[in-house]
């Protein structure tokens, strides 16, 4: 069985994000990268599947600049035969990611596509999704867990009202959540070993897809700032609180 799964490189999530004083989106310039953590367990979940004997194959793929070779190296470490960095410096929109991912699901016939469920720069949660669509496979989102019997899934899925089960045959394409697993940490001789593993470096034009924005951002700005706490001395005077903002809430 052949797994391709898709990673997004972002700020890292330990940085504290920043936007740009014009107002034109977040500050990267000088910023920690690394790879999106729902792709990273994407990338765990099809390693484990590699080392239980039910896969042969994992191709990492990413769609971004040159350095975003950086995640694919990051994968090729955790356990990953191959990278394609499809290069682009222009920002993307959801859409034109799915067709460009579709191209390469075209290309390389893999029998599992695996993605995190989201990305946490954007947290738009499309592509998985639309991807299924472009190529007219079932998929299941929000995995917590995947299991592989014979040629078909048994994915749990996270839900509003708690968790469910699905079955679906393979090709199929899965989104991966938090609670999939645990992902690895490389070691040293990984890291090292995954500069010498096979990594092709394809322009975006190549594969004929219109990325041309169809959003326009008209401006980026910061959540306003939290107004700090009160201590109170009783729950009665915490009561009598509540219930002030609650007649002024009724009173708007």
């Amino acid at each position: 069985m052949k797994i391709l799964v898709a990673v997004k490189r972002v700020v890292d999530h330990n940085v504290r994000i920043r936007v740009r004083p014009d107002g034109s989106g977040v500050e990267t310039s000088g910023v920690r990268m690394s790879m999106n953590p729902f792709c990273k367990h994407a990338v765990e979940a099809a390693v484990q599947l590699a080392e239980a004997g039910a896969a042969d194959e994992i191709v990492i793929v990413s769609i971004g600049p040159k350095p975003a070779n950086d995640v694919i190296l990051t994968a090729l470490a955790m356990g990953a035969h191959r990278g394609i960095l499809v290069e682009t410096d222009q920002p993307l929109e959801t859409l034109a990611i799915a067709k460009l991912l579709a191209r390469v699901v075209a290309e390389e016939q893999p029998d599992l596509v695996l993605l995190g469920k989201q990305a946490v720069d954007d947290d738009s949660n499309h592509v998985g999704q639309m991807l299924a669509a472009l190529t007219d496979r079932p998929q299941a989102t929000f995995a917590s867990e995947i299991k592989l019997d014979g040629t078909a899934l048994e994915v749990t899925r996270e839900v509003d009202s708690g968790r469910e089960t699905i079955g679906l045959p393979l090709p199929a394409i899965v989104t991966a959540d938090l609670r999939l697993n645990t992902p690895r940490n490389a070691a040293l001789p990984m890291v090292m070993k995954a500069r010498s593993k096979p990594l092709a470096i394809r322009p975006a034009t190549e594969f004929g897809v219109d990325l041309t924005p169809r959003l326009a951002v008209e401006k980026v700005s910061p959540p306003p700032e939290r107004a700090a706490g009160a201590t109170v001395n009783s729950v009665t005077e915490l009561a009598a609180i509540i219930a002030a903002d609650v007649n002024e809430m009724e009173a708007i």
